[in-house]
């Protein structure tokens, strides 16, 4: 009974590279305009079946006049969120520090802490391990001191040297949003007995 039926071969499904849906409903994601673009530039055939002129005015014949001109209002809609998105997230990242800090931690021992990347979407485990080969150290992403995000600790000094990485291998970073900051254990003087 098994061996007559034929294995039929697993169907082969494009997901989208900005918003990982299956091109068929990149319009649910928000990011409609971006997913055209990816889909245009590496599945052109895929793109010319879902976002051929001619086959979205056939679909909107079948439709009604009063919902051909709610499909456009929604059309319109979404477009000027995203766009709206967009500028917000264009707007948030220019406002965005990276800040590379120097950290004492006994006599001549050091860390660098880095945090503020994940604001210009970088995966913060991928730079943590690029930077430990790079600098040939330990390196981590760990909660920062606020609780509030995370921020990779390189162990040592290498502070100035992290500038310069970002600056080479990161253009999207201008270089006035990396701030550089060395923070000093405090000197603890000698207890001074209270008055009495």
């Amino acid at each position: 009974m098994a061996d007559t039926a034929e294995a039929r071969p697993a169907k082969h499904v494009v997901y989208c590279g900005v918003c990982t849906l299956p091109p068929e409903y990149c319009e649910y994601g928000g990011t409609t305009k971006k997913c055209e673009d990816w889909l245009q530039a590496n599945h052109p055939n895929l793109h010319s079946q879902l976002y051929d002129t001619e086959a979205a005015t056939k679909a909107l014949s079948n439709l009604s006049v009063d919902a051909q001109k709610r499909a456009e209002k929604d059309a319109q809609k979404k477009a000027a969120k995203a766009e709206a998105a967009e500028v917000r997230e264009k707007n948030a990242r220019a406002a965005s520090k990276v800040y590379i800090k120097r950290v004492e931690r006994n006599k001549r021992k050091y860390v660098t802490e880095v945090s503020g990347l994940e604001a210009f979407g970088l995966d913060l485990k991928k730079i943590a391990k690029e930077f430990g080969k790079k600098f040939a150290t330990g390196s981590s992403v760990t909660k920062n001191a606020g609780g509030t995000g995370d921020e990779i600790t390189v162990q040592g000094d290498v502070s100035e040297d992290i500038f310069d990485w970002l600056q080479e291998h990161h253009e999207e970073i201008p270089e006035d949003n990396i701030e550089l900051i060395e923070d000093k254990k405090k000197k603890v003087g000698p207890a001074v007995p209270p008055p009495q």
